[in-house]
């Protein structure tokens, strides 16, 4: 993922870092603005705290999530093709930083309430993003019907889920692994759907 030159990119991408080396939990400022090369001054001109850092690279990351996600999904096939591959292409990003996926799938479950806050705005970013995708669909596939708010958010919840107990297992680095599994899910909840008769 590509963060900003600027100053306040150069700390997200600092906290990342340290977070790759450290964990969450046992980075400090200091470690943010060592891997930043910045002063302390200059992180306090931009971030309150180190969780006002942590949730603006939260919400860079799933910003970056989300754009690959719809880049694959636009990609020519067919419905079940795109969704496929928007699928691939997301597990596949989470698995190529093993130790950021994990910090905010599992640490960010400890990390305060303005974590979680932010943590539950993003699964309804990315439920909406999924209706939106199936309602655009939908509009032109035969077999298909728009998932509602709720099912969007159910289905993200069981995703969220098998992506929590992979990582949970050691098993990041294999993630991709889980894109047949959330593919058969999409598409069968989609389908479920249609009306018969």
């Amino acid at each position: 993922m590509q963060l900003p030159p600027d100053t306040r990119g150069r700390l997200l991408g600092g906290l990342a870092l340290a977070i790759v080396e450290k964990g969450y939990a046992a980075t400090t400022i200091a470690d943010v603005v060592r891997h930043a090369r910045v002063s302390k001054r200059t992180f306090y001109e931009h971030f309150a705290d180190k969780e006002a850092c942590y949730l603006a690279l939260y919400a860079a990351v799933n910003d970056h999530l989300l754009a690959v996600i719809e880049q694959a999904a636009g990609a020519p096939g067919s419905w079940r093709a795109r969704i496929e591959a928007a699928a691939r292409a997301y597990l596949s990003e989470l698995a190529a930083q093993p130790a950021l996926t994990r910090t905010f799938l599992v640490e960010i479950q400890a990390a305060g309430p303005r974590a979680l806050a932010a943590r539950r705005a993003m699964h309804e970013r990315f439920a909406e993003h999924l209706r939106a995708l199936t309602a655009q669909t939908a509009a032109g596939e035969p077999g298909i019907a728009p998932l509602s708010p709720a099912l969007a958010t159910a289905v993200v919840g069981g995703l969220n889920e098998l992506m929590l107990q992979a990582v949970e297992d050691e098993r990041t680095d294999a993630l991709a692994d889980l894109t047949g599994v959330a593919t058969e899910l999409i598409v069968a909840v989609v389908s479920a759907r249609v009306p018969t008769g």
